[in-house]
C-alpha cells in the first residue's frame, strides 16, 4: 500500500522532532570534536553570540535552520512586510537564523519572538542584536545573539531573502555558512553548525562521546585515577 503525502510528511516530521530531543541531551563541545573528526574544523560561531538574557541556567538551543538575510537600508517607518513574511514560513522545530550587516540595531522584538513561538520555532540565532530581553525570556524563547539593544530595525535594517545560504561570524573562521535545514546548537559553551547530510552521523557518535564521558565521571568518583581513565579510555 502506497503512503499518502501527508502521512509521508508525518513520518518525515517525527524523525525530525526525535532528533532534535536527542541532540538536546548532548553538549555543543563533544558535536565540535566529532565535527573535527569528520574534517569540518570551522562550523563554530563567534563568541560574540552569547545566550540572552545571559543567565547560565543550562537552557539550550537545538533545531533546523531556517534562514533570514537582510542589509542596513534607509527606509519610511512602518514596518517590514518581507521581514513578516518570512516569519510566516517558519515550521515546528526550526530555529530562524539571521544574518546581515546591521549594527546597533535589533533585528526583532518580543512581539516577532511570540510570532515565531506559535508557528513552533524554537529559538533563535541573530548575527545582530535583541531587545526586549526580559519579555523574551518569560516567555521561555532561546536567543542567541551578539548584543542587546533599544534601537528597533524599522526605518534602518530591511529583510531582502529567507531560505538561502547565509553566513554567520564564525569561532575559528571568518564566517560559517549557514544553509536552509542544516542544524543549529547552542549551549552554555556556545553554538556551532552541523552541515544537513551530517546531521545524524554526528549525532550518533555525540551521543556515543556522551555516554563515554558519564562513564569516566562515574569511575572518577569511585576512585578511579585520572591517568587511569586516559589508559582505559584515551583522549576524549
Amino acid at each position: 500500500m502506497q503512503l499518502s503525502n501527508e502521512i509521508m510528511n508525518d513520518m518525515k516530521q517525527a524523525n525530525k522532532d526525535e532528533i532534535r530531543q536527542r541532540y538536546l541531551a548532548v553538549d555543543t563541545s563533544n558535536v565540535a570534536d566529532v565535527l573535527d573528526t569528520l574534517g569540518y574544523l570551522d562550523q563554530g560561531l563567534s563568541s560574540d553570540f552569547a545566550p540572552f538574557p545571559g543567565r547560565r541556567d543550562g537552557t539550550k538551543l537545538a533545531g533546523w535552520a531556517y534562514t533570514i538575510r537582510g542589509q542596513m537600508t534607509p527606509f519610511p517607518l512602518g514596518g517590514d512586510d518581507d521581514k513578516m513574511q518570512a516569519c510566516q514560513g517558519l515550521s515546528a522545530g526550526e530555529i530562524s537564523v539571521w544574518s546581515g550587516d546591521g549594527e546597533g540595531i535589533c533585528y526583532f522584538g518580543e512581539l516577532i519572538a511570540l510570532g515565531m513561538k506559535e508557528r513552533g520555532c524554537v529559538g533563535a540565532v541573530l548575527d545582530g542584536g535583541i531587545r526586549d530581553v526580559r519579555w523574551i525570556d518569560q516567555h521561555g524563547f532561546p536567543v542567541f545573539a551578539k548584543y542587546r539593544t533599544p534601537i528597533q530595525s524599522i526605518g534602518r535594517w530591511k529583510v531582502n531573502a529567507w531560505q538561502v545560504p547565509v553566513v554567520l561570524r564564525g569561532a575559528t573562521s571568518n564566517f560559517v555558512s549557514v544553509k536552509p535545514g542544516d542544524f543549529i546548537l547552542g549551549d552554555d559553551d556556545g553554538a556551532i553548525v552541523i552541515p544537513a547530510p551530517l546531521v545524524e552521523q554526528v549525532l550518533a557518535e555525540s551521543e556515543r562521546l556522551t555516554a563515554t564521558e558519564a562513564a569516566i565521571r562515574t569511575q572518577l568518583s569511585e576512585g578511579l585515577t585520572l591517568a587511569q581513565a586516559l589508559a582505559k579510555y584515551g583522549h576524549v
